[in-house]
């Protein structure tokens, strides 16, 4: 089972990670304390069960069914499912690389994983929070270094809020992996410079899952968080670094995040180092029919409730071209991310969102909303990427979403008039963008296909 250390505030702001259909409440916080959400989780749930089995029934090769035995109030129950999902996430297994660290079979002090810290090897958001919560000197062991981003970005505003937008995502399809590094590198080393602080990544800012933290340059800056490379060797007490320098009568924790498996369905899925076939992160390819899906076996950079929420909806839909895409995706993962048991799953926020809301109808039509609803247009390619974008239109729509995200948008021009007038001095480039993207693939299809 997943667990969490007692101080877990979410790093996901509240509007951006709420289900569509039930928004958190707005005396709530932007970033919520661990309890607080799950205050949300039982407004939205009134009965949890534990499930004890899920086995094929008997002609699961013609119907499709499975026999699924759960525990509701101490007692067992038995049910046939035409589908059942799997949500158990990726935060399973604590991953524990000891074959890594040369002399811990005779380490002496306390060592253990991230997962049983309650109240640092690693530097994945665990990693990062429990050396700036520790009260005495911590010595942060990275071996690539990570980009650091902050909950508190440009103008107060929640982090999640500002890059993770519609034009955002379409201005990366359209430049290069360089430029794009460059921009966003630029603007994190502006806040402080990573390589002064012994955090400065080989690699690009798009090649691996960032951490999240508003305190951690501050504890370095202070002496309180020290920046080691990777561990070399340990003894009995002390622990040696690849920088030659050696650190005495120390303890470890480590923050070397987790291996994902199934305890259910016996041996329907098959995980081999952190990977697994999929379709679209989902769908077992194998299986005489498509009535199981995996949710939320995915690891975005945003937020992964609306994700969830989203696939949730779409696994009654899937299609049976499986295969093709679960290569591809792999092959793109390979040729884009450090190779590492995390970035097995890695997926973008909003491209993800709008691959698997395609097929289902819901991906706002931008082209339509700025002939029927220009100012509801700009909100959406400009502002937040809020989940109440994709009940705009097709199965599921909602008028009501509509008035939701215009009232979250006008509360922000309301507060911040300088962040409109951002967004209305860059509809006339946007626009101009989106016409000439739309040009060109015109003519890419008018040239297949003369």
């Amino acid at each position: 089972m997943p667990s969490i250390y007692i101080s877990v505030t979410i790093n996901d702001s509240k509007e951006k990670m709420c289900f569509n259909d039930f928004s958190i409440p707005e005396y709530f916080p932007n970033y919520t304390r661990n309890s607080k959400l799950m205050d949300y989780f039982r407004m939205y749930l009134n009965t949890l069960t534990k499930v004890q089995s899920v086995r094929k029934h008997q002609d699961f090769s013609f119907s499709g069914q499975w026999d699924v035995i759960v525990e509701v109030n101490g007692k067992q129950k038995s049910f046939i499912f035409d589908g059942i999902f799997i949500c158990s996430g990726h935060h399973t297994d604590p991953y524990l690389p000891l074959q890594s660290f040369s002399g811990i079979e005779k380490f002496e002090g306390s060592y253990f994983h991230s997962r049983k810290y309650k109240k640092v090897v690693g530097i994945g958001n665990s990693g990062v929070d429990i050396a700036v919560e520790l009260n005495h000197v911590v010595f942060l062991s990275t071996q690539r270094g990570a980009w650091i981003l902050h909950c508190v970005w440009e103008n107060g505003y929640p982090m999640d809020s500002s890059p993770f937008t519609q034009f955002n995502t379409f201005f990366l399809k359209i430049v290069t992996a360089a430029m794009a590094n460059n921009q966003f590198e630029k603007r994190l080393n502006f806040r402080f410079n990573h390589a002064h602080y012994g955090l400065q990544p080989q690699h690009g800012f798009l090649s691996q899952h960032p951490a999240i933290s508003d305190d951690l340059p501050n504890h370095i800056i202070s002496g309180r968080v020290q920046v080691k490379p990777n561990v070399e060797e340990c003894t009995e007490t002390d622990a040696s670094f690849d920088d030659d320098s050696t650190e005495e009568t120390i303890d470890v924790i480590f923050a070397t995040g987790y291996r994902f498996f199934f305890p259910f369905p016996n041996n329907l899925i098959n995980v081999t180092n952190n990977k697994v076939s999929l379709y679209k992160f989902m769908f077992p390819h194998d299986l005489e029919k498509s009535t199981l899906a995996v949710i939320g076996l995915i690891q975005p950079l945003g937020i992964i409730l609306p994700i969830a929420e989203l696939q949730s909806r779409w696994a009654k839909r899937v299609s049976k071209n499986m295969l093709a895409d679960i290569a591809q995706k792999q092959r793109a993962m390979e040729k884009q991310y450090v190779k590492t048991p995390r970035h097995t799953i890695q997926v973008d926020h909003i491209e993800y969102m709008g691959e698997i809301a395609t097929p289902m109808g819901v991906k706002p039509n931008l082209l339509f909303l700025f002939l029927s609803d220009p100012e509801l247009a700009v909100q959406v390619l400009f502002g937040p990427c809020t989940p109440y974008q994709y009940c705009l239109q097709g199965p599921g729509k909602w008028t009501e979403h509509m008035i939701k995200l215009l009232r979250t948008q006008i509360t922000i021009q309301d507060n911040h008039s300088s962040l409109t007038l951002s967004w209305i001095n860059m509809a006339p480039a946007g626009l101009a963008l989106l016409t000439a993207g739309l040009a060109y693939f015109r003519y890419i299809h008018h040239r297949k296909w003369k």
